[in-house]
């Protein structure tokens, strides 16, 4: 870009408008609390007892409501290592759990309409196979090796939901480390890039859990209410569903930083 005349001197900015700014700044500084968005399956929600779905038209309906507040969706690590960089101000994180196979059909495509990032948290231990750990159903297709390699390439981060989707808080040491640590080395492989994120399945989450995903060598996790616990292996997340138009998506946008204490490191 070629170099420019400074600027002119601005004007004095009333006191009201500096306190807003101000505002906006310690929102954004690091050790904040950074918006991280949680969804799961973007398909036809008529049948969804767990609330886990929304149809494309929606997510396309809450991605246009974050434009139209100079807001952008991205993956969790960009949003983070923006963050460190205090350039984080008007990025919010977009998170999809389980890798549903629906989300290189229906939700990819929404996204890149709206040039929007995100982070995919996949289970390497069930690829192809469905989510038979939600024992209401419906039954939904996950994505299989190739298909989480597709989404890896249109530049959306893979993160790691565990290998097969259990209780991290009730499995003892061997599953633990199986479930962390196996699922990284794993998703390494199959995607070619490093994976930094770890997502908790059922949002639960312990000490201990905490512990073994900084050991496996993750950069983050997310939680959903992480409870006593802080840190960026711990970070909280606002559920999304079919119902949050743009009414509830502002107090979910405005209500988060109220109800949760800073997080150091994010």
């Amino acid at each position: 870009m070629p170099a420019s005349a400074p600027p002119p001197t601005p004007a004095p900015v009333p006191a009201a408008a500096t306190g807003s700014a101000d505002r906006t700044r310690r929102a954004d500084r690091p050790g904040s609390v950074p918006w991280v968005a949680m969804y799961h399956s973007v398909d036809d929600c008529s049948d969804d007892p767990y609330r886990v779905t929304v149809t494309p038209e929606r997510l396309d309906a809450q991605l246009r409501w974050l434009h139209r507040r100079g807001l952008r969706g991205v993956g969790v690590a960009e949003l983070l290592a923006a963050r460190s960089r205090g350039e984080g101000r008007g990025l919010v994180g977009l998170t999809f759990d389980d890798g549903y196979a629906d989300f290189l059909t229906n939700a990819l495509p929404v996204l890149e309409r709206w040039e929007c990032g995100a982070t995919l948290f996949v289970l390497p231990g069930r690829l192809g196979g469905e989510n038979a750990w939600d024992p209401l159903g419906p039954r939904k297709p996950l994505l299989t090796a190739d298909g989480i390699r597709a989404v890896a390439g249109a530049g959306v981060e893979i993160g790691s939901h565990g290998l097969t989707h259990v209780d991290l808080t009730k499995a003892d040491d061997e599953l633990l480390r199986a479930e962390v640590a196996e699922s990284r080395a794993v998703l390494t492989e199959l995607s070619g890039a490093p994976v930094e994120g770890f997502c908790y399945p059922y949002g639960t989450v312990d000490q201990r859990a905490v512990d073994a995903v900084r050991a496996a060598g993750y950069g983050y996790g997310c939680a959903i209410d992480p409870g006593g616990l802080n840190g960026v292996h711990v970070l909280p997340r606002v559920h999304i569903g079919e119902n949050d138009t743009a009414v509830r998506l502002h107090l979910k946008y405005r209500l988060h930083r109220l109800r949760r204490r800073p997080v150091e490191g994010a």
